[in-house]
């Protein structure tokens, strides 16, 4: 069944908790930043606020009287000369921490896809493909937005806020009180807003993800819908999924269209508020006229960092949500590709003892699978759709773990050899004529150990045993020559012969063919067929067929129906010792 990431969002906090916090930093701090680099950043930031508080000051004095002789020609070339460090400082300050920011999301998206190239067969089963993409994107981009845009502008307003304060209490503390009034009402006004558009926002992530699985699933399968006439359906899915993305940016904005008005108001009052205290004490003679104005110059430069503030958590909050679905992912347990011993499987016999298995609790797709095959065999599997052939295949390759049994290399279990191992010298030739984006070269090297040394020499020889050289050397760049997404620029039965000639370049001890000619015309089925018959040489073979006509030769034949083997034997014997073989048999090969 497919579970989906984004409704178990559904049930969201209603704040940021220390506990979010502390994940979404420690995910963070996993990444390696380069603490120097964020140290030089601070130190940049601190140089920067120093350099501007200090405008305020000299304004004071100026207005406040200070003899002409004061400003010198030198005084007005190091005013100059601070601005000029002033702008210098706060553009390298910047660029450090936006570097270190787009390290951490680097190493982000670094982890993720390491992980996800790490996950189970089972995850995938769960999960749909559009909505992992999601995570590695769409939420690593939310918290992008957090590291590189707000956190540096929230790390240069903490200091400028923590400075003015300081300046602010030696000059008049009771001004700086007045002032501080505001910090309470702007969180009693705010808070409120910030949280509800986190929820939004967090409602928003849930929907993009869900509607970018659906185009993705659309997008991939764009001949059965062309071939299907279904373009209106799927126009109008999509209406609905964009209809629901736009009203829930409506209620988005809703929130928002308050925040700016309600905090351009709130600052207004504060500067009325601390103009009308000062003016009086200014009248009193308590206050001169120079330090009000650079009071107020202070508080200009403590409004944007309040408002930058109030961004930043709301931004938080937004990040606690894309945190909290990444590090899910980071949590999922790993494929233990490496745990095991290293054992060569050439001429070991494969056992397979009271093998169960099943994909949900109380639904058995396999029970009690016992069977032996020697080295070089071809085992067939038969049987009617669903009984658990593909599945058995499954077990073979490791994809999952049988729930009770188990298969035995010779006298070692499978479990007790590493999956890497195992799978290095398996050979899998399916009918879904997989491929990967890229260059012939790239499809049949796939997957080889990143230090092995191929030459075209090589590659042209396994071509040639496959049958595939003829058509590939027809290509103007041979094999470099590139086959489009999933090898869409080549035929069904080319992409076959390479994923044969694959098999060959990997020298698999076993060899695994699912329905291998099963979608190929007569013409490339016969030299597929061929292909598969040089392969097949000296090797254990394992073959799943509908059609009985290509395992009649196999020197066993696996009747398995409904999870269970009900016959095994030759097609001579099945013919007459197994009623629904026979009949399969008769209604195929008459």
């Amino acid at each position: 069944m497919q579970h989906d990431f984004m409704r178990n969002e559904l049930i969201v906090q209603k704040k940021l908790n220390k506990h979010d916090l502390k994940k979404f930093i420690r995910l963070i701090w996993s990444t390696d930043l380069s603490k120097s680099l964020l140290f030089i950043g601070l130190i940049g930031s601190v140089l920067t606020t120093a350099t501007q508080l200090m405008i305020p000051l000299v304004t004071q004095r100026f207005i406040d009287g200070v003899e002409l002789d004061f400003f010198t020609p030198k005084m007005i070339a190091g005013i100059i000369a601070v601005f000029v460090i002033q702008v210098l400082l706060d553009a390298m300050s910047n660029f450090i921490l936006h570097k270190v920011g787009h390290q951490v999301i680097a190493g982000l998206r670094s982890f993720l896809w390491k992980k996800v190239t790490r996950l189970p067969v089972k995850f995938f089963d769960q999960y749909a493909s559009g909505e992992v993409v999601s995570r590695i994107t769409n939420d690593t981009i939310i918290v992008q937005n957090l590291i590189t845009s707000f956190f540096p502008q929230f790390i240069t307003g903490v200091i400028t806020v923590i400075g003015v304060f300081f300046i602010l209490i030696f000059m008049d503390w009771q001004m700086t009180l007045v002032m501080l009034i505001a910090i309470p009402l702007v969180t009693i006004l705010v808070k409120p807003l910030g949280n509800k558009i986190a929820l939004i926002s967090k409602e928003m992530q849930d929907e993009t993800a869900v509607f970018s699985g659906k185009i993705q699933q659309t997008i991939s399968e764009a001949r059965l819908m062309k071939s299907s006439t279904a373009e209106p359906y799927e126009k109008e899915k999509g209406k609905r999924g964009i209809n629901r993305l736009y009203k829930i940016g409506l209620k988005e904005a809703r929130y928002m269209s308050l925040i700016a008005p309600l905090m351009y108001t709130l600052m207004m009052g504060i500067i009325v508020l601390v103009i009308g205290y000062g003016g009086y004490r200014v009248a009193q003679g308590v206050m001169s006229t120079g330090s009000l104005v650079a009071f107020l110059l202070y508080l200009f430069q403590v409004i944007f960092p309040a408002v930058t503030f109030m961004n930043f958590f709301m931004q938080i909050q937004k990040a606690a949500g894309a945190t909290n679905r990444i590090i899910d992912i980071l949590d999922e347990e790993e494929e233990p590709t490496e745990v095991g011993e290293e054992v060569d499987i050439t001429n070991l016999p494969l056992h397979f003892e009271n093998v169960s298995f099943e994909y949900t609790e109380g639904n058995p797709i396999l029970k009690n699978i016992q069977f032996t095959t020697n080295p070089g065999e071809k085992i067939a599997f038969a049987g009617p759709s669903g009984g658990g052939k593909t599945t058995l295949f499954a077990l073979i390759e490791r994809f999952y773990e049988p729930k009770s049994g188990q298969i035995i290399a010779g006298t070692i279990p499978v479990q007790d050899i590493s999956i890497a191992s195992w799978r290095r010298q398996i050979g899998y030739v399916s009918q879904e004529n997989a491929m990967m984006s890229g260059t012939i070269r790239e499809n049949l090297c796939y997957g080889l150990p990143k230090d092995t040394k191929i030459s075209d020499d090589e590659l042209w020889k396994v071509a040639e045993m496959a049958y595939a050289k003829g058509f590939i050397e027809s290509f103007p760049d041979g094999l470099d020559e590139r086959i489009g997404e999933r090898g869409i620029k080549l035929s069904g039965g080319q992409r076959q012969r390479i994923n044969i000639a694959r098999a060959f370049l990997r020298n698999p001890k076993i060899l695994m063919m699912d329905e291998a000619t099963a979608s190929l015309d007569s013409q490339s089925e016969r030299i597929v067929s061929q292909a598969l018959n040089k392969l097949m040489e000296g090797r254990t073979t394992f073959v799943i067929a509908h059609r009985l006509s290509t395992i009649i030769d196999a020197n066993k034949i696996l009747f398995i129906d409904n999870g269970e083997i009900t016959g095994i034997g030759t097609h001579e014997e099945l013919l007459s010792t197994h009623p629904m073989y026979g009949l399969f048999a008769k209604q195929q090969l008459n």
